[in-house]
């Protein structure tokens, strides 16, 4: 019974994604909106910059501020 209950989510879930693709038509958005001005696109360069090493260097400088400013683990006292 556990068989034909996957089946049918399996395809439950294909069905779904097939017409949500179907229902998104990409044609829509060619069409411009009234005060539409989008300005000049960007170079490799800065798509890089901007979507890869930007978030890997704040991702970096979170981390080092977290690990410099841990107050978990305190030395042990001696005496």
């Amino acid at each position: 019974m556990d068989k034909k209950n996957a089946l049918r989510a399996g395809a439950l879930a294909a069905g779904t994604t097939l017409m949500m693709l179907l229902m998104s038509s990409p044609a829509l958005a060619l069409t411009r909106d009234d005060g539409d001005d989008p300005g000049q696109g960007l170079s490799v360069a800065s798509t890089l910059g901007l979507f890869v090493a930007a978030p890997i260097v704040l991702f970096l400088v979170i981390a080092g501020l977290v690990m410099v400013l841990d107050k978990s683990h305190k030395q042990p006292k001696q005496g």
